[in-house]
């Protein structure tokens, strides 16, 4: 019978609410050595994953878009809404600043073969496991699979 997420994830992750302070987060990133924290409301729900690539904004800064001028008119060569999003991660203080909103998850009864696709096909490197109301119980990284797939060997 083929491994569930629910076989090989971590459970009862850590997690932060969109009000934590940043440095609070990074604290625990460093601390734990983990990459990633899910994070929640008030009632509990998901609402967005902060992961050490959100924090990359801190260091490195935020280039304007690209533009040219033509007949007095700024055209832009890349969205200045992304560029605005980016500022705000840049100057963001607050978790809920800063962190991904809408991350893809997974329910705990599905496969590690899913999830192993969903995580390559969608370039993620974490999916919180979610249960039916909405609420995090676990996590699954690529580490956890890559454990799984070695447990098997065995």
């Amino acid at each position: 019978m083929p491994k569930t997420v629910d076989d090989v994830m971590s459970r009862n992750p850590i997690v932060v609410r969109t009000e934590t302070p940043l440095k609070e987060a990074i604290q625990i990133l460093a601390e734990r050595r983990i990459s990633g924290l899910p994070v929640v409301d008030d009632a509990g729900q998901l609402v967005g994953i902060i992961s050490e690539t959100d924090l990359m904004w801190q260091q490195t800064g935020v280039t304007p878009p690209a533009y040219i001028m033509f007949l007095d008119s700024v055209i832009y060569l890349q969205n200045p809404g992304d560029y605005e999003r980016d500022l705000h991660k840049a100057l963001g203080q607050t978790v809920g600043e800063v962190m991904s909103k809408n991350p893809i998850t997974i329910s705990p009864e599905k496969t590690v073969r899913e999830a192993a696709k969903i995580m390559h096909d969608r370039h993620v490197h974490r999916l919180p496991v979610l249960d039916s109301a909405g609420q995090v119980i676990g996590i699954l990284t690529r580490g956890d699979i890559v454990r799984a797939m070695a447990a098997d060997q065995d």
